[in-house]
């Protein structure tokens, strides 16, 4: 066996390569975005000629791996907690059609809100869809979930999610490789009607995924990923999930604590199991990170008196990722004073880099809507959502995938004029066309500014599938061609795009401002190369 020292990220992909995928499907995601980019710099998977290239979004690379599926393949899509919205009606919907080759789909959480709007937990979906949803520990769990989630799933044939979050997609640690093995061949479906979701099939399927349930609960309590470990001090049951796990066992072992110990990474959980830990101790104490979803099941599951202590009660917060010192606290051990930051060291938010072409897009629109009274402005999931920021204070929103140009067409059909979206690149090939097809059919008078880097940038510069492609496509949609704008957001051209913004926003329509440069960052690395 071969030993690598890995991001959680890296390990999921490296062991999707070594279960012999024939695919990867994604849209860049902090924190799910080094597993596509790790497949793609790999030479198995260049040998192999295993499918990698990034999808316009979640929901097609959703689609898409399910059709590789169709075909008999092993896939693996990827994706960030919000990118699940997206993907959801593909996703639960492949829970009932069921799959052919083994399917995968990485939800990657972020607790905490470092790099998102939100710290939904994945395993909601997963519980929702009813299919098998495994959570690793640490890195090795990464790599071997991950490799054991393609036979559970052309075993169940039904597709398991496995949820990681930010800690551990982006720490790193030894991982031991297992047999690297061969693709499958391409196989269609025996039954022809399987994955056709008429209500007659639909129905029929749907009864055949409540069926599995009771095996998919008495595997999670049988398979290994879930442990049951003694203890000699009953006063108290420990029931850890997923990362949580590590938390609790640096206190115990700082601490000697031996409380009996229920791990859990593979749902749906056997109420048995769980009933057995609360039988043998005084109190519960749940240690899950994201939303309290085994805690609020425990109270249907569960017989008999029993006292749960969790997120719900004020034992742990609420809100945020867990810790050892949260942890500590929990367990009611005193937690020594922490190290304050000094005042000398000043909080540094993200901030937009020099000579970004962001900059200059806000500085002629911040212009150019000076007549107007203020909060116009829609804005979008990008680099360019740090003009929230000082020193710009240039939009007013942002709040998922392609919003901007929808929330505008709201805000002008409610009667605020004029109405700005302001996108980028990816995010308008991801979801913000079909806002604009909206706009364009009624004649909306919103002004939309694309502000085209030419690249995914708030997730490291991955490639764009606008790129080149922006002004075909708004004519495409139908957008008038003399109100398709093309600006170069320089500061030397400034006074000339302020008037050109100015006049677009005058116009009674539905306008684009195509502000075109090369994000910085990838101008820098092409030059290197």
């Amino acid at each position: 066996m071969n030993k690598l020292v890995l991001l959680g990220d890296e390990a999921i992909a490296q062991a999707a390569m070594d279960a012999g995928i024939s695919g990867v499907y994604a849209y860049p995601g902090t924190p799910s975005t080094e597993i596509t980019e790790y497949i793609q710099k790999s030479k198995l998977a260049a040998e192999r000629k295993i499918h990698s290239d990034w999808s316009a979004n979640e929901k097609t690379a959703m689609e898409a791996a399910l059709g590789m599926s169709y075909a008999g393949k092993k896939v693996l899509v990827c994706m960030k907690h919000v990118g699940l919205n997206v993907a959801a009606d593909a996703f639960i919907n492949s829970a009932i059609t069921g799959v052919n080759g083994g399917l995968v789909v990485l939800s990657a959480d972020d607790p905490s809100m470092h790099s998102s709007q939100n710290e939904q937990d994945s395993r909601f979906y997963g519980k929702f869809a009813m299919v098998p949803v495994l959570e690793p520990s640490n890195q090795q769990e990464c790599y071997d979930m991950t490799y054991k989630a393609f036979e559970l799933s052309e075993q169940y044939k039904l597709p398991v999610m496995i949820r990681i979050t930010t800690r551990l997609a982006h720490s790193r640690a030894g991982v031991e490789q297992d047999t690297v093995l061969e693709e499958n061949s391409l196989r269609i479906p025996e039954d022809s009607s399987q994955f056709i979701l008429l209500p007659a099939y639909a129905r029929k399927r749907y009864k055949g995924l409540l069926s599995q349930q009771s095996k998919l609960e008495d595997d999670a309590a049988s398979l290994g990923f879930n442990k049951s470990i003694p203890g000699t001090d009953h006063s108290k049951g420990i029931i850890a999930c997923g990362i949580a796990y590590n938390y609790y066992m640096e206190i115990a072992t700082q601490h000697n604590l031996n409380y009996p110990v229920l791990k859990i990474s593979h749902y749906p959980v056997n109420s048995l199991t769980v009933q057995k830990l609360v039988d043998s101790t005084d109190e519960l104490l749940v240690l899950e990170e994201g939303a309290p979803l085994l805690e609020e099941l425990m109270a249907g599951m569960l017989k008999g008196n029993y006292s749960i202590n969790g997120r719900l009660n004020g034992t742990l917060p609420r809100d945020g990722e867990l810790n050892p010192v949260i942890v500590s606290e929990a367990l009611g051990i005193p937690v020594e004073d922490r190290l304050s930051v000094p005042g000398i060291v000043a909080a540094r938010p993200p901030a937009l880099c020099n000579g970004c072409g962001h900059i200059d897009v806000y500085s002629a629109l911040g212009e150019a809507l000076k007549e107007y009274s203020p909060g116009r402005v829609f804005s979008d999931i990008g680099c360019y959502t740090l003009g929230a920021l000082p020193p710009y204070n240039a939009i007013n929103s942002c709040v998922d995938m392609g919003a901007s140009i929808t929330m505008a067409k709201g805000a002008s059909d409610a009667g605020l004029k004029p109405s700005v979206a302001v996108i980028g690149d990816s995010t308008f090939t991801h979801s913000g066309m079909t806002g604009l097809l909206d706009a364009i059919i009624e004649k909306t008078p919103i002004t939309v500014v694309i502000s085209d880097n030419s690249t995914t940038g708030m997730t490291g510069g991955q490639a764009s599938h606008a790129t080149g492609r922006i002004h075909q496509i708004c004519i495409g949609l139908g957008l008038e061609e003399e109100h398709l704008v093309e600006i170069n957001p320089m500061r030397k051209y400034h006074e000339e795009n302020t008037k050109l913004i100015a006049r677009e926003l005058a116009y009674n329509g539905v306008s684009v401002i195509l502000a075109q440069r090369e994000c910085i960052q990838t101008a820098i690395k092409r030059k290197k190369t």
